[in-house]
């Protein structure tokens, strides 16, 4: 009788144990509207692998890729909600909740990837995150290279000049349809599922996309010069919903963060790479790399539209950015 006791109460002890250890692993969400198939996936998915096996299994990541929880306005919602924990998320969207932050999705605001980089390590950078946690309560961590933006076309462009009437898809958004207007181009918004069926059909002369972006969806089977502009140095921040850093140690936010910073990197050097490697692919099917773009001139004349135009960010801020381009 004693002995069957004694067998009860160890196993009530281990189910109790084992209910303990249950409640103490928290699920987190992270969405994204990327495809699974690229970098920015597979490094969320690295990360979700890290976090687990660095908090000894206590928070398990669930990825969710390609809108599934949402598009990008919906998950940045969620983060408020608490229906998501992690997410990517672009300057521009983040912009929309704290205006200063979305400098950094604007045209020839870097001069290269490098002064990007230099602005993602500086004070100026831990500043915008801090004035979009105060107007949030969310964090933002670090960001991820998506790439430099560059203009497809039936026709070489590598002057403003050749910009002129040009009739070009952006996407809905105030920053991407700015470089357009500077030189003299059409900016015309069209879904993106739509883009390459409008370039097929001439419904528009041009697009602008990464590299990447434009071997993803195909555009160069229908665009023959690829003219290396780099209007837009863009890039995916990762932001921690409010809801989770309240809830969660400052030793558990630290270990998130230090795996999030360390996957940025490392698929930043990956899109890196790829852009490299695709010039060389992209001639192999036939399509003329521009590389004689008058990047100063493209430049210039943006300058004169951001001095005839206001900015949704403060000068300081500016010059701060500027400042850094060394």
């Amino acid at each position: 009788m004693m002995l069957r006791k004694l067998f009860v109460l160890g196993v009530l002890a281990v189910a109790m144990a084992i209910g303990a250890s249950a409640q103490a692993q928290e699920k987190l969400k992270w969405a994204h509207v990327y495809e699974a198939s690229q970098p920015y996936h597979k490094w969320a998915l690295w990360a979700a692998d890290e976090i687990k096996k660095r908090s000894d299994g206590r928070f398990e990541v669930e990825v969710f890729p390609a809108s599934s929880l949402g598009k990008e306005v919906d998950i940045n919602e969620g983060l408020s909600l608490g229906t998501v924990d992690i997410i990517y998320t672009g300057f521009q969207f983040a912009g929309r909740s704290y205006a200063p932050m979305g400098i950094s999705g604007y045209p020839y605001v870097y001069a290269s990837v490098d002064h990007w980089k230099t602005f993602m390590s500086s004070d100026l950078f831990q500043d915008l995150a801090k004035g979009y946690l105060d107007a949030t309560g969310h964090k933002a961590i670090t960001a991820t290279y998506y790439g430099q933006r560059h203009v497809t076309s039936k026709k070489p462009v590598s002057q403003p000049a050749d910009m002129e009437g040009l009739k070009i898809r952006v996407p809905n958004a105030p920053a991407y349809t700015i470089f357009p207007e500077a030189t003299g181009a059409n900016p015309t918004p069209i879904a993106f599922a739509e883009v390459y069926l409008a370039l097929q059909q001439g419904v528009v002369d041009a697009q602008e996309n990464p590299l990447p972006t434009i071997q993803a969806k195909k555009f160069y089977e229908v665009q023959k010069y690829i003219n290396l502009t780099g209007h837009i140095t863009d890039s995916l921040l990762t932001i921690l919903g409010g809801p989770l850093v309240d809830r969660i140690s400052d030793a558990d936010e630290k270990l998130i963060t230090d795996v999030l910073v360390e996957a940025a990197a490392n698929c930043t050097a990956e899109v890196e790479q790829k852009e490299k490697d695709l010039v060389a692919w992209f001639e192999a099917q036939g399509n003329v790399v521009n590389t004689d773009v008058d990047v100063p001139a493209m430049q210039a004349a943006t300058a004169k539209y951001y001095s005839a135009n206001k900015m949704p960010w403060p000068q300081d801020v500016w010059d701060r950015l500027q400042a850094l381009n060394k």
